[in-house]
């Protein structure tokens, strides 16, 4: 057509645009570094999407807020799911009409790998930022990940190497907190920010960025720091909440406990401050165990399981099968074997069971490998308790060989947790 200019020619022509999908305070928190990096080096860029306050001062335009994203849990998921599918199909056609340049879904991988792949099918170059956990488990995710992303910046130096192992371009970037928070933390400045007495005893209680968390996880922390404030006489406790629906919902929490109100705060955000501050913390697991980390304050994490989240089963099967070993003064057996392919919950409750994992081989079709577990069997067989083989992650008790697995494990000392079913050796 006559005086019409070329696509390609109009899009060299205008700013890079970029857009970004934060689905929790963390992410947002990871997003806001991130524009603020790629303005000092792109300085005209567009930035827009799904963020929280964070991405927004930082300079991105968002067209929904990431709290929205922040839901977790099977059921959780399901009531919300409607609404996150219509969130998806709303956001990528504005992403489409947008056209952007560069799409980057930030952690959140079960909402945004599906978001990179729809738009890397339209020629639109895509990054995912922030690793699932393919070190730990499930390696033969990384191809998965490969098929969305074109490129993934990762945390931990580690996690490079096991792309490159699938021909998938990953770069080690760091954690930003690693920057942000200083070697040596200053308590005494942390607690004149938040106009804390700077000899009192400070308990943080931190029970997560999403209302579902809190909704689990506020009332047994605030019952447990009533418990310590019982024996520590004018305890302060702070209590960061993530954004204004939060307040609201930890404050009514805190109404309900036998805290006492003068003694305790909730803060609009100052989460970093509060964990420098305190003495202790109570925090839900996630990047606040980090940071807690880093700021050298001492405290342990929790995680709330739904009454009918599948990994409720694991956890009960793997506690009987450690009391089991014990009845029979075995209590030393701690080696739980689990296949590649499992599902993350799988390692998740060996571990808070006080076990210790040892991963073994599975075909590309998820069938497990016997021989490696006959080989694992063996080594550690005066210390296996279990092998965990649960569908759909595995084919569970639908395996082939499940006769055989079972004949291996038991006759080396172990158990078997196969689909909600304890295996025992008769």
């Amino acid at each position: 057509m006559a005086g019409s200019v070329p696509a390609q020619r109009v899009l060299s022509e205008r700013p890079l645009r970029i857009a970004l999908v934060a689905g929790e305070a963390s992410g947002d928190l990871l997003g806001a570094g991130l524009v603020r990096e790629l303005k000092a080096r792109f300085p005209n860029a567009e930035f827009a999407g799904i963020g929280g306050d964070a991405m927004r001062s930082a300079g991105c335009q968002t067209w929904h807020d990431a709290s929205e994203l922040a839901v977790m849990g099977l059921t959780e998921v399901l009531r919300h799911l409607p609404r996150l599918l219509k969130l998806r199909s709303a956001f990528r056609q504005r992403a489409l009409e947008w056209q952007p340049d560069v799409f980057i879904g930030i952690d959140a991988p079960d909402f945004n790998l599906g978001i990179e792949r729809w738009l890397k099918q339209r020629g639109v170059r895509t990054v995912h930022y922030v690793s699932p956990s393919v070190w730990a488990w499930r390696e033969k995710r990384a191809e998965k990940i490969g098929n969305s992303a074109d490129l993934v910046l990762c945390l931990f130096p580690m996690e490079p190497p096991i792309y490159a192992r699938h021909g998938i371009d990953a770069r080690f970037v760091g954690h930003p907190m690693a920057d942000d928070i200083p070697l040596q933390g200053n308590r005494e400045e942390a607690r004149a920010t938040l106009g804390l007495p700077t000899s009192a005893k400070v308990l943080a209680v931190l029970p997560g960025s999403r209302l579902g968390e809190i909704s689990r996880l506020g009332e047994p922390f605030f019952e447990a720091a009533w418990q310590v404030s019982e024996r520590i006489p004018g305890l302060h406790v702070v209590v960061p909440a993530a954004n204004p629906a939060c307040r609201q919902l930890i404050e009514e929490q805190l109404s309900r406990s036998a805290l006492p109100e003068a003694y305790s705060h909730v803060l609009d955000g100052q989460a970093r401050n509060a964990r420098s501050a305190a003495d202790g913390a109570v925090l839900a697991s996630g990047t606040a165990t980090l940071e807690a980390m880093l700021v050298e304050c001492t405290g342990y994490d929790a995680v709330s399981l739904q009454p009918n989240s599948g990994a409720q089963g694991e956890y009960a099967g793997l506690l009987a099968i450690r009391a089991y070993h014990r009845s029979r003064g075995e209590g030393h057996r701690d080696i739980c074997l689990i296949p590649d392919s499992a599902h993350g919950t799988n390692p998740a409750s060996a571990q808070m069971c006080g076990m210790k994992v040892v991963v073994t081989k599975t075909d590309a079709n998820g069938n497990v490998d016997v021989e490696d577990i006959r080989l694992n069997a063996e080594k550690y067989s005066d210390r296996l308790a279990a092998i965990m083989m649960t569908y759909p992650s595995t084919h569970g008790v639908f395996e082939e060989e499940v006769v055989e697995i079972c004949e291996i494990i038991h006759k080396h000392g172990g158990q078997v947790r196969s689909s909600g079913v304890r295996t025992f050796r008769t």
